[in-house]
């Protein structure tokens, strides 16, 4: 089974239990729990701070002022004036900690995903949309920004101001305070019922957003632009992607209006409450009640008022987390992709490999319900030697070539290198070890000098050079109005395919592998192309144990051993002539590109 065909990974079903999830997030922040504990301490001291005012306030009117006291009136003024100065002062250095934490647990999580990514399989990518990686990388983690960076320490802070204020107004009076909380339970109720309403439309949002980033990635890009442009198709891309913009457009007016009436009423409740303060003290004064003074009356609707701030950020800080919990739910799904291609837990390390390659008894297949793609492989590559494998199309030739530097693992037997099986080499080892060129060329948006020192950073300029005319893209180079300074556009489409293609043979003539695969490198090639680029290969070859997968057979007439593969089985295996001479399948695909070769 291809993997284009493979299911979508989905989560265990307790990933999504939310208390599980929850741990999950705090267990985030255990590296920095000293710099939270200031926080905590930071946040505690604002509290107390902030609560004392209206304690001044209650002794300026019911003392200092009646009694004409100026002393103690200065200083009751003073001590307001500080307290605001000190929880100010508070506020900024807890905002810079908490940032600081909040950044630091958002560069986790996103190294943690990337780096989760770079350990996945071929097969991964294959059928998993570039756009909705980018998406998940970006916008989720991105959307997460308040959360982590402000929101935990909102909560905390809200949390503690609420506490201290509900008990310095049970300190004033206790029963004004029962007026004041008898709607509090409600409010929770209700800001958890949004919370959980914009949780599940925040979901559909992402998903959204993962699909435009897709359609932007893929449409986009120079070749999205050339395959729009010349089959026509622009204006029906443009009116697609608008489409996906507007059901955008829907979700996020339903995101932001989620619940928003019902929270309007609890803001105007809120701000009601000091009306209905005054009123019930004026009410249980004209029927006998005891006697409240003005100062603790208008100490306690400041602290109301104090509460009302807290308490309305607190009820959206928890509409916030409901709805971060799905951005939370969809990284963590990527964070817990199972990881088909490990190390050993003892890696075995080679200093120096001689190159030699053997498939004892291979088969591979994509997943458990498909057929093998390799069955039954036996290919001995001696050090030095070179190995053809043609067939095909949908022979398993390119899976046999990406065994090797494990690209995809076997099902079943083993690869070695040098009698060990590459599953049991560390990563390094093999990667200095095996170098593969594809038909498929990637460049990166960077100068020339930049995209071959991808392969040896470490290289220097007369390296560059040296390699460079070994694979006959020097002066090429040189001629250029930059040299090796010039960008080479995105996915380097400033150059030819056989530019391109020797450029990315220079690049692996750098890393200077003792084994090589070569993909079809020359498959997609002009035959005039395809010679000056053989060229190049036919030095990258030199002294090396070379596995060439064939679709020109002009190509690995020389090579060693021919083997052609027919759906995932050795078919034959022999050299060039010997196996003319058995004038079976290989002899038949000899003949087809002998019909196929143009004549001059």
């Amino acid at each position: 089974m291809h993997p284009d065909h493979q299911p979508a990974w989905t989560p265990p079903a307790d990933a999504k239990g939310q208390p599980r999830q929850v741990r999950r997030i705090l267990r985030l922040f255990r590296p920095y729990r000293g710099r939270l504990a200031i926080v905590g301490l930071l946040v505690g001291a604002s509290s107390l701070v902030s609560v004392a005012t209206p304690f001044l306030l209650k002794e300026t009117l019911d003392v200092a002022i009646p009694q004409g006291r100026t002393g103690l009136l200065s200083l009751l003024a003073l001590g307001m004036i500080l307290s605001a100065v000190l929880t100010s002062v508070f506020g900024v250095l807890q905002t810079l900690i908490s940032t600081t934490v909040g950044q630091r647990v958002m560069h986790d999580l996103r190294t943690a995903v990337y780096g989760r990514l770079q350990r996945m399989s071929l097969a991964f990518f294959t059928r998993t949309r570039t756009g909705e990686v980018q998406s998940r990388i970006a916008n989720d983690i991105g959307g997460m920004q308040a959360t982590v960076t402000s929101t935990a320490t909102s909560l905390v802070s809200n949390l503690t101001s609420v506490v201290a204020t509900i008990v310095a107004m049970v300190a004033l009076d206790w029963r004004l305070t029962i007026v004041s909380l008898v709607l509090l339970p409600v409010f929770a109720w209700i800001s958890r019922r949004v919370g959980n309403e914009r949780k599940k439309i925040t979901t559909q949002r992402q998903k959204q957003m993962a699909a435009m980033a897709a359609t932007v990635t893929e449409s986009l890009s120079v070749s999205g632009i050339l395959l729009g442009r010349t089959m026509g198709r622009s204006d029906s891309l443009t009116a697609s992607f608008a489409e996906e913009s507007e059901h955008l457009v829907g979700l996020e007016v339903r995101s932001n209006m989620a619940g928003r009436w019902r929270m309007a009423v609890i803001t105007i409740v809120m701000a009601a409450m000091p009306a209905v303060i005054y009123w019930t003290a004026g009410v249980a004064l004209q029927l006998g009640g005891p006697k409240v003074s003005i100062g603790t009356l208008v100490a306690f609707v400041s602290l109301q008022q104090g509460l009302f701030r807290p308490t309305v950020s607190l009820l959206s800080t928890g509409v916030q987390i409901q709805t971060s919990l799905a951005l939370f739910q969809r990284i963590f799904e990527y964070l817990d992709l199972p990881v088909d291609i490990t190390e050993h837990e003892r890696p075995a390390h080679l200093d120096r490999v001689e190159g030699e390659v053997r498939f004892e008894n291979v088969a591979f297949h994509y997943d458990g319900n498909g057929g093998p793609i390799l069955d039954g492989i036996d290919i001995a590559v001696p050090a030095g030697s070179s190995l053809a494998v043609v067939g095909p199309t949908g022979a398993g030739k390119s899976t046999l070539g990406y065994l090797v530097p494990r690209l995809y693992d076997v099902t079943s037997g083993r690869v070695t290198l040098d009698g060990v099986d590459v599953r049991d080499l560390d990563f390094d080892t093999l990667a200095r070890a095996v170098g593969v060129v594809s038909q498929e060329t990637y460049l990166f948006h960077a100068s020339v000098a930049d995209n071959l020192r991808f392969a040896r950073p470490d290289a220097t300029d007369e390296e560059l050079r040296a390699a460079a005319k070994a694979a006959q893209i020097h002066d090429h180079i040189a001629a250029l109005p930059d040299g090796y300074d010039t960008v080479v556009g995105e996915r380097g489409h400033r150059f030819s395919g056989g530019e391109k293609q020797r450029l990315a043979i220079a690049r692996t003539i750098l890393r200077d592998p003792p084994v090589l695969i070569l993909d079809e490198a020359t498959s997609a090639l002009d035959t005039r192309t395809e010679a000056a680029v053989q060229e190049a290969i036919d030095a990258l070859s030199a002294n090396r144990t070379t596995v060439t997968i064939a679709h020109r057979l002009s190509t690995v007439r020389g090579a060693d051993q021919i083997v052609v593969l027919d759906r995932g089985r050795v078919a034959e295996q022999g050299t060039h002539q010997e196996l003319l001479d058995l004038d079976g399948r290989y002899a038949a695909l000899v003949r087809r590109d002998a019909q196929l070769e143009p004549t001059s």
